[in-house]
């Protein structure tokens, strides 16, 4: 994708918004703390993959699952076609593959959300849509809040969305550490879920904040972990077709 201009083209119906003045946060508040780390990361050339925009979830070193995790991101690292990157290697169980994954992309979106989290405020974003024709609204049937379907504006559902899959990921019932133990019966139907819902931070992202990715210099970046993902669920058939549709014209460009 070439920029601005260039992304337009896909959405033509949305409306971008455009990228506007900087909002000052409160010194020791988290979006402060993020904004500094995110902008002396782009301006030091630092690996933005370690910026988030929440603690990160890590595994524990020599654990089967800190190895994939090393072997996966070995291989994103060495420009290997990120087809195949997602392949899963051989005698690995696909389940744990799955974990290492579903953890490495809640840290790389909670990277993406952060850099453009100071320009998405409720007053920008009054809800959590991707364009005119998609709207998202959050559910959390564990929750006394959210039983129901609600809309939000973008920043609580993400903020929502992201504390919700924290949750899941350090539930050893769901993600289990210890080698022996059983992934639970229903783990696909959560994995699906979790992706699921983490795209739509893409969709937000790139049809309303696109123009913020390009002005901070983080386009490039998010679309290496757009495309990492995308393959990675297309490969394992882990979020339905209708959930892509609003990203379909640029990912038909970007990616097929």
């Amino acid at each position: 994708m070439a920029g601005r201009s260039g992304f337009a083209q896909f959405f033509s119906r949305d409306k971008v918004k455009t990228f506007k003045p900087k909002k000052k946060f409160e010194q020791g508040t988290l979006k402060f703390n993020l904004h500094k780390q995110a902008n002396a990361s782009l301006s030091s050339g630092i690996d933005l993959k370690e910026v988030t925009f929440k603690p990160k979830k890590r595994f524990d070193p020599g654990s089967l699952k800190y190895n994939l995790h090393k072997q996966a991101n070995a291989s994103l690292n060495s420009g290997i076609d990120l087809r195949e990157v997602v392949k899963l290697p051989s005698n690995e169980d696909l389940n744990d593959w799955l974990a290492v994954h579903v953890v490495d992309f809640f840290n790389r979106i909670n990277l993406l959300y952060g850099t453009i989290c100071e320009y998405c405020t409720e007053e920008t974003c009054t809800t959590m849509s991707g364009g005119p024709r998609y709207e998202y609204q959050w559910c959390d049937t564990d929750s006394v809040k959210y039983k129901k379907p609600t809309a939000l504006p973008a920043p609580k559902y993400i903020s929502l969305l992201m504390d919700w899959v924290e949750s899941q990921i350090n539930d050893e019932n769901i993600f289990p550490v210890k080698v022996g133990v059983p992934f639970p019966k229903n783990y696909l139907q959560v994995v699906k879920k979790l992706l699921t819902r983490l795209y739509r931070v893409f969709v937000h992202v790139y049809i309303h904040h696109f123009d913020t990715l390009v002005a901070l210099g983080a386009e490039a970046h998010v679309n290496t972990c757009y495309k990492h993902f995308y393959y990675f669920v297309v490969e394992y058939n882990l979020v339905d077709k209708k959930e892509l549709e609003p990203l379909r014209e640029m990912t038909e460009k970007m990616c097929l």
